[in-house]
């Protein structure tokens, strides 16, 4: 049986249909669960003994996301196993929907605010900037950690996310997710980039979810080797994008060191995220 776990990025709530790349309306989101029950449910039968839960998102409806706030916050103050990260939106656009969600930020349970680039905006989009400062200067205010999506190519690849980094990591705790998005992302984070954020005191993490499989293991090799980072790592699911067995298997064959295998499983999200 797998080890208990923390997991630093799971998803609450069911999308809508939607006709995804030009095709029919699909509903893929297929373990997602959409009542705090469920996902209590599931946190049992996958030993799951802390968990980050963020709304989940993925149709161009702003109202969908914003909409799931109150779900996971309700799943965050029903259960000390839960912390859970606020939507909030990179777009001026949401300036108002914005507004609604960060007056949440300091209710009990609330440890991040989650924000994308995937469902429109940019780090230096005119229509963003206003939004971002929004965003990063209340995570630092209320000393909450800024939850982002990473992927290759456009407004979400590591080279536009690492402007947040460099602009907001001196003061604001940043966890990029997907160890920077695929191949592309894990060459630039692993490379060099997040260990060069670190050496100069920017406050950057990230987890492992969705990672190409030689990743967890590179990563962990290269946090041996320079002896940094070690605290900087956390495992992480994404369901319903992504599976807790197969996300716990290939993080567990990374490293046979169990000072790091406790620290990427427990005590990194305690650190980050509370115990």
């Amino acid at each position: 049986m797998p080890t208990a776990a923390h997991d630093a990025h799971r998803h609450i709530g069911r999308l809508p249909s939607y006709p995804f790349y030009g095709g029919p309306p699909i509903s893929p989101d297929t373990t997602a669960r959409e009542t705090v029950a469920e996902l209590f449910d599931d946190l049992d039968a996958e030993r799951t003994e802390r968990a980050l839960v963020l709304p989940n998102y993925g149709v161009p409806d702003p109202d969908v996301a914003f909409g799931l706030n109150h779900l996971a916050l309700e799943a965050a103050q029903a259960d000390d196993r839960v912390r859970c990260g606020l939507w909030v939106s990179p777009k001026g656009t949401d300036h108002d929907r914005n507004t609604a969600s960060l007056a949440l930020a300091g209710e009990e349970g609330v440890a991040a605010l989650k924000t994308s680039f995937l469902l429109g905006g940019a780090v230096d989009a005119d229509d963003s900037v206003e939004e971002l400062e929004r965003i990063f200067t209340t995570a630092a205010s209320k000393g909450l950690v800024v939850h982002v999506h990473t992927s290759p190519g456009a407004a979400s690849d590591v080279d536009q996310i690492g402007k947040l980094v460099e602009a907001y990591g001196a003061t604001t705790r940043i966890h990029l997710v997907h160890l920077g998005g695929g191949m592309s992302g894990h060459m630039k984070l692993i490379g060099g980039r997040f260990f060069d954020w670190i050496e100069r005191g920017l406050q950057v993490y990230t987890d492992t979810s969705w990672a190409i499989g030689f990743a967890p293991a590179w990563l962990c090799q290269e946090i041996q080797r320079r002896g940094i980072g070690h605290d900087r790592v956390l495992f992480a699911t994404d369901t319903p994008w992504g599976d807790h067995a197969g996300e716990h298997a290939r993080l567990a064959a990374a490293t046979d060191d169990p000072e790091l295998t406790d620290a990427l499983f427990r005590g990194n999200f305690e650190a980050l995220y509370g115990s």
